[in-house]
C-alpha cells in the first residue's frame, strides 16, 4: 500500500507539473490561458509583488535542489519521493506566480512587421521545444520523479541517468536553460512586466548555474565534466571560455 501511495503521489505531481508547464507557455506567450503576464491593470505595488514572487520561486528552486537539503529531505520522505516532492513544490511556486502576478503593461518594444512578429513567435516555440527535448535527452521521467516512484513500486534499485554529451548537449552544457532563455525573451511585444520577469529569471539562471549547479556537477562527475567545461559553452551557443 505504501509503495502504491508513493506511486500515486509521483503521478499526481507529474500531472501538476505538466499543467503548470503548459500554462507557463500560454502565460508568457500572452495567449490561450485565462490570465497571462499582461492580463489586467497595473497596480501600484506591481514591481514589489512580482519581484517577491520570482524570489520565492528562485529560493524554492535552488534550496530544494541542494545536496545537503536533499540528504535531509530523504531522511524524512525517502529516496523514491524526493524528486516528486521537488517537482510538486516547483510547480506550486510557478502556479503562485501565475495567480498573483501583477501586469505592468507599458510597452518597451513592439514589432510592427507581421513577418518579423511571426518569426519571433516561431523562435518562442523553438525555445519551448528545446526545453522539452532537453529533458528527454537527460531522462525526462527521472527528472520529473516518475522513474523513481515506478522503480520503487516494482521494488527495483533506484537508478540515475548517466552523463552523456548528445545532441543539444554538444552545443551547450545547459540546453534546458538556453530554451528557457529563448522563451523568456522572444516576444513581438515586450511590456515592462514581461521585461521584469525576463531580466530577473535570466539573472537567476546564470547565477544558479554558474555558482551552484556547475560546482555540484564538477564535484559529482570530476574530470569528465571538467573536460566538458573546456570544450562546451555553459548556456550561450558558439561562445567558448578558456576558464569556466
Amino acid at each position: 500500500m505504501k509503495k502504491f501511495l508513493i506511486l500515486v503521489f509521483g503521478v499526481v505531481s507529474y500531472f501538476i507539473f505538466l499543467t503548470s508547464f503548459l500554462y507557463f507557455i500560454g502565460f508568457l506567450g500572452d495567449f490561450f490561458v485565462p490570465k497571462t503576464i499582461n492580463s489586467g491593470k497595473t497596480s501600484t505595488n506591481a514591481i514589489i509583488i512580482n519581484t517577491t514572487l520570482l524570489i520565492v520561486f528562485a529560493l524554492q528552486h535552488s534550496i530544494m535542489a541542494r545536496p545537503n537539503f536533499k540528504k535531509w529531505w530523504v531522511t524524512i520522505f525517502g529516496v523514491a519521493l524526493e524528486r516528486s516532492i521537488y517537482v510538486l513544490f516547483s510547480s506550486l511556486a510557478l502556479l503562485l506566480i501565475f495567480w498573483k502576478w501583477q501586469p505592468i503593461n507599458e510597452v518597451v518594444w513592439s514589432v510592427d512587421s507581421e513577418i518579423v512578429a511571426i518569426i519571433i513567435k516561431i523562435i518562442f516555440w523553438l525555445g519551448w521545444a528545446i526545453v522539452l527535448i532537453a529533458t528527454f535527452l537527460i531522462s525526462h521521467f527521472h527528472l520529473m520523479g516518475l522513474q523513481q516512484v515506478f522503480e520503487n513500486f516494482k521494488s527495483k534499485t533506484l537508478t540515475n541517468p548517466k552523463f552523456r554529451m548528445n545532441f543539444f548537449y554538444r552545443l551547450v552544457r545547459h540546453p534546458l536553460m538556453l530554451g528557457f532563455l529563448i522563451a523568456f525573451w522572444a516576444t513581438p511585444i515586450m511590456t515592462q512586466g514581461h521585461l521584469l520577469f525576463a531580466v530577473i529569471m535570466t539573472i537567476y539562471m546564470f547565477v544558479a548555474v554558474k555558482f551552484l549547479e556547475e560546482k555540484e556537477l564538477l564535484k559529482e562527475l570530476g574530470e569528465d565534466y571538467k573536460s566538458y567545461q573546456k570544450t562546451t559553452p555553459m548556456i550561450i551557443p558558439f561562445t567558448k571560455f578558456k576558464k569556466q
